[in-house]
């Protein structure tokens, strides 16, 4: 699959699993949310403690799956990950949430938020995308 047609695709549906990989190797899966920043690089908000982002900080391979809601239509998305954390992470944050949810009623309220919380912003550079073929 194009790598354009499968940013389309997430831009279009923000639901998705993403997949990393635990010390031991196993595979770890969580549901997220995700988006796609300017650059076209696929976008997930997370909290600083998560399973999943010690898994990337280690091993930032990751693969998402993401699906069309209320449908069977899905893609599979690999590539790199790398996890930006505040205060770096704050606009881009904003940008995620605009181009997941929309607007927020308290932009001041939401960068509270993310710091309480300590969000970071995972970023994933798309190096695979499919599938290019039925079975």
């Amino acid at each position: 699959m194009d790598h354009d047609a499968a940013r389309q695709f997430v831009k279009d549906n923000h639901q998705a699993v993403l997949v990393t990989h635990r010390r031991d190797g196993s595979l770890q899966t969580s549901p997220i949310a995700v988006g796609v920043d300017d650059g076209g690089r696929l976008t997930i908000s997370s909290r600083e403690t998560a399973y999943k982002v010690r898994n990337l900080r280690r091993d930032p391979r990751a693969t998402l799956c993401v699906t069309k809601p209320g449908s069977w239509e899905w893609i599979q998305v690999d590539g790199t990950a790398a996890v930006v954390s505040l205060p770096e992470a704050m606009e881009p944050l904003v940008d995620y949430y605009r181009k997941t949810v929309g607007e927020h009623p308290d932009w001041d309220d939401y960068r509270k938020a993310m710091e309480s919380e300590r969000r970071v912003l995972v970023v994933i550079d798309v190096e695979r995308a499919g599938p290019d073929r039925a079975g």
